[in-house]
């Protein structure tokens, strides 16, 4: 008898085990999660591929030149900005000082989804791996954060200089400034490292095709096939908290600096202290707009009309700002024509 029921619990014990396809998720067994490695080939499931907006041909060589020439633009035009505050020392003012770190982000900011996207362009092989896209997705959403507290800051700096002249040095100090940026950062690397972790969690099965130019945030919880609910939720939480709080911030600044402004006698002093802030305006204006049309709406909603929008805020928005910045600003004029020109420009003027 005994041996009977030894017998019959050994038989329990094999029929008991779990098998490995089971361990998956629940609701997908034949799901491997991507970029999971058991020792197995499963090369397959960990990568995606990039298609890009368009697989014309044709399109595709339009494309190509369009963004390349862009990209060169950016890079031109943000390490100039860079390189003349850097070498002029009347521009070492807080204004100038997170300007310059605006123009390290969106350089940055291009580097990390441009060149990718350009040699998926001209190869046959277009795909990713999830290491890497999950990286690029960091990067993008992290850049995307810190551009946007960075506007905030230079928000503020303005409404100190209009609103506060007389304590402006004392209240912009060097150690203010860099704790400022400082927090931007912190905000920034937390707000992408959150949702990126998060996008660990996500199972993917089914089509890995991307008809995007990178690794975009909706665009790959819309090829999820496990519940992304948690994501989308924490999504707007965050971002209404990252974007919305300075927003709201950077328009009450704009309120009293236009009451400030307003109650200045002198025409010509009401016209310089405006054009101080216009360039800014634009360019909190261009920023929000599109970001706004991407993501400020429910997940079930987001179509590939809204590329278009994303192409704005990732590569329009980072090569405008330079010229923006520089146009009008004459500040900036001399400093770029003694970077380029050197003493042939003083002796100009």
């Amino acid at each position: 008898m005994q041996q009977v029921q030894r017998y019959l619990h050994t038989r329990g014990r094999q029929f008991g085990e779990k098998h490995p396809w089971r361990e998956q998720d629940t609701r997908c067994y034949y799901c491997p999660k991507v970029g999971k490695m058991d020792g197995s080939n499963q090369s397959g499931v960990s990568e995606f591929l990039l298609l890009g907006l368009s697989e014309s041909p044709e399109e595709q060589h339009v494309l190509f030149w369009m963004f390349l020439s862009m990209y060169l633009v950016t890079v031109v035009g943000n390490v100039l900005i860079i390189l003349a505050i850097g070498f002029d020392s009347r521009l070492h003012t807080p204004m100038y000082f997170f300007l310059a770190n605006l123009s390290f982000t969106d350089l940055f900011f291009v580097t990390n989804t441009i060149p990718k996207m350009l040699v998926n362009i001209q190869s046959q092989n277009k795909a990713i791996s999830y290491a890497r896209c999950l990286t690029q997705l960091y990067f993008l959403v992290s850049l995307v954060a810190l551009d946007n507290l960075i506007l905030a800051t230079m928000a503020y700096d303005r409404y100190v200089a209009i609103c506060r002249p007389l304590h402006y040095t004392t209240a912009m100090s060097s150690r203010l400034c860099i704790l400022l940026l400082a927090l931007c950062w912190v905000f920034s690397v937390l707000y992408g490292l959150i949702h990126t972790l998060l996008m660990t969690r996500v199972t993917f099965c089914g089509s890995r095709k991307i008809h995007y130019i990178f690794c975009e945030m909706y665009v790959l919880l819309r090829l999820a096939c496990s519940n992304t609910q948690v994501n989308h939720t924490v999504l707007i939480a965050t971002g209404s908290f990252i974007f919305l709080t300075p927003l709201g911030f950077m328009i009450m600044s704009y309120v009293w600096i236009v009451k400030a402004i307003l109650q200045i006698p002198s025409a010509s002093s009401k016209y310089k202290a405006f054009s101080t802030c216009a360039s800014h305006l634009a360019v909190v204006s261009l920023f929000y707009g599109t970001l706004c049309m991407v993501y400020l709406q429910p997940l079930h909603t987001y179509s590939m009309k809204d590329s278009v929008a994303t192409v704005m805020y990732a590569v329009v928005t980072p090569m405008m700002n330079p010229f923006i910045y520089s146009l009008r600003n004459k500040d900036m004029h001399r400093a770029l024509g003694r970077l380029l020109l050197g003493k042939v420009f003083q002796r100009l003027t």
